[in-house]
């Protein structure tokens, strides 16, 4: 199950763009107007934003007892806070990330009407490639100031200082909204 957690960064890039083209091209072919397209964007991006954060915090963080679960747990998410540099390890590789695409997009199409669902879950998928690709920039790229320096000390301050706050990766909306935000007092590891 390790050997399917090892992929090159940019592997996500190729299964999902040609996705994300394809629902646009649906979306286009819907009775979607005009004015609609950025309210349902803007949706698909904030609904990515609660997933990232539950999943990061409720399922990638949750261990389930004994031996079988601690090991599935190192698996799943373990691994990554123990060898968070290591440029082979995608937080979500599509070993996970393409059945969990997929049941979000019956989810979606469950829940959402047809004329909003191709729209939607294109840039909720833009949503997963910003926080995939943003999430392996944050551990190998160096950023020397603004929006992306800040998420990468957020994001820091949880591998180096409370995995149990900062879990949103590419916002930290909802940690602030939900309260495991870190303090204004905690301070950065040295980047």
């Amino acid at each position: 199950m390790e050997a399917f957690s090892k992929v090159h960064y940019t592997v996500p890039l190729y299964i999902f763009i040609p996705v994300i083209g394809y629902c646009i091209y649906r979306s286009v072919h819907t009775d979607l107007l005009l004015w609609q397209y950025p309210l349902v964007a803007l949706a698909g991006i904030f609904i990515w934003t609660l997933v990232e954060y539950v999943m990061h915090r409720y399922v990638f963080h949750f261990e389930l007892p004994g031996k079988w679960g601690a090991r599935l747990h190192f698996v799943i998410h373990g691994v990554h806070h123990d060898y968070p540099s290591d440029r082979m390890r995608l937080v979500m590789p599509p070993s996970l990330s393409i059945p969990l695409a997929l049941l979000f997009f019956f989810l979606f199409k469950w829940l959402i009407p047809d004329v909003y669902l191709w729209m939607f879950f294109a840039t909720f998928l833009v949503g997963y490639l910003f926080y995939d690709i943003g999430h392996y920039a944050m551990h190998h790229f160096n950023f020397k100031s603004g929006f992306f320096k800040r998420i990468k000390q957020h994001h820091m301050l949880h591998h180096y200082q409370d995995p149990d706050k900062g879990f949103g990766v590419s916002s930290p909306l909802w940690d602030v909204i939900i309260g495991s935000v870190f303090n204004k007092k905690d301070s950065a590891p040295k980047l």
